[in-house]
Order: structure tokens, then sequence, then C-alpha cells
């Protein structure tokens, strides 16, 4: 089994959905966690008290991860809770599906200010907090980086921002031992992708379904394993590497 012991790792986002899943996976293999959040102060005390009725520490910190000050608070908090941080898994994001035509200079704003500033701004802070011994980042991408669909034109490219972060930081920071990587998710089956709709309509389901070689939908407890995995000292080797975790789809 992956151990985290002795570890500290900010996930953000982590109120619902894959970042929740990662989030308790995380405390599962022992690290102490802290649960960011935005606006879901009562989804954010559901993971911490699942990771603490499992045995594990958690603490839940609000912080909107597209502001600088926010980043450092979350940082401050997160070593006064449990005095170091060694992984920071970058969650947070928003997604939708519109023609470019449509797009507005807000929307470009609001899914790059989360999407691809939360990661740059948590990565400066992991770089300069993570000291000495080192350690990991991952970052959560998505899949439609290879799909390119129509109607995704912000969000991928949000996401392909993130990739393109990931492998650079990568080398930038691996002197410092520290390991950047990224992950990047198929369909999944979220509290979001509901709210957006993905899974109004049967036919879509089965017609997904049935393009994915493993036979079904992806869930959070799919991709909670892969950051976890990442995370760790097993991961020692591995470096600006995107991990698919798709079924593999498409």
């Amino acid at each position: 089994m992956t151990s985290l012991t002795n570890k500290v790792a900010i996930v953000t986002g982590a109120s619902k959905g894959i970042g929740a899943g990662i989030a308790k996976a995380l405390g599962a293999a022992g690290a102490a966690v802290i649960v960011n959040y935005y606006g879901d102060a009562n989804g954010a005390a559901v993971v911490v008290a699942a990771i603490e009725a499992s045995g594990g520490r958690a603490v839940a910190v609000q912080a909107d991860v597209s502001q600088v000050a926010d980043v450092q608070r979350l940082f401050t908090e997160a070593t006064d809770a449990f005095g170091q941080v060694n992984v920071l898994v970058n969650n947070a994001g928003i997604f939708g599906f519109s023609p470019l035509e449509n797009a507005t200079e807000a929307d470009f704003h609001r899914y790059f200010n989360t999407n691809v500033l939360g990661v740059f701004l948590t990565t400066q802070a992991a770089a300069k907090q993570f000291g000495d011994a080192g350690g990991a980042i991952i970052n959560i991408a998505s899949s439609a980086i290879e799909m390119n669909g129509a109607g995704s034109g912000l969000y991928t490219a949000s996401k392909a921002a993130v990739v393109a972060i990931s492998k650079v930081a990568a080398k930038e920071l691996g002197a410092r031992k520290i390991r950047v990587n990224a992950v990047a998710p198929g369909g999944t089956e979220t509290e979001g992708a509901h709210a957006a709709g993905f899974f109004a309509q049967e036919e879509f389901v089965q017609q997904a379904i049935a393009q994915t070689p493993l036979g079904r939908i992806g869930q959070p407890d799919d991709i909670a394993p892969v950051a976890t995995f990442l995370a760790s000292d097993d991961a020692r080797w591995i470096t600006g590497a995107v991990i698919f975790a798709t079924g593999g789809y498409p």
C-alpha cells in the first residue's frame, strides 16, 4: 500500500468530486490533509469528517486560489496546522462548454483565473514552502486536451496550459527535489458533471460507456489512487509526466 506517512498535503477544490476523492485517499494513505474550498464550507467539512473518521488528520481552509493573498494564507494556515507542506494537488477548476464565438472576455478570465492562474500561484507558493526535502505537485488536467471537442475551447485551452506549466515546472524545480506531474481524467461522474447536465441524457451516457474499453463511467475513486501514487516516494523517479486516467476513452 502506498504510504504518505509524515506528508502534509494541500488539495485545492476538495469539497466535492475528484478533489474530495483525492483528499480522502491521501488521508487514508497517512498524509495530513488541508481540504481547500472556495465556497462550499459544508462540503469541505464532510470531507474533513470522513478523513478523521478513518483515523486521519485534516483541516478545511477557505481560499480563492486565483488570489495571491488567499494562496499565501492557505499555505500559512497549512503550516500552522501541521508544521509543513510537501504535497500540493491542484484540483480547483471550472468547466463548461459553449461555442468560441459566443465566449466573452469575462468567460475567458473566469476559466483562466481559476484553472491556470490558480495553478501558477500555488506552484510558486509550494516551491518556496517545500524546503530542502522537496516535495510533489500534482496538477489535475483533462483528457479534453486530446479530444479538442467542439464547444470546449476555453476549457481545453486552460487545461492545456496546466499541462504546459507542469512540464516546465518539472524542469525548473527538479534540482530542488520537487516533482511536478499532471493527471488527465476522462469523463468522471461528479456533482459538477451532474449539475452541468452531462448525465441527463441516457443515450449520451450509454454511448460514452460503449466507447470506453473498460466499460463504465469514471468515478473520483478511479482518479484518487493515481494522484496518491504520484504524491508518494514510490513515484520518486517520475516528473514532467501526464497520466491519462480515462478507462481507455476515447
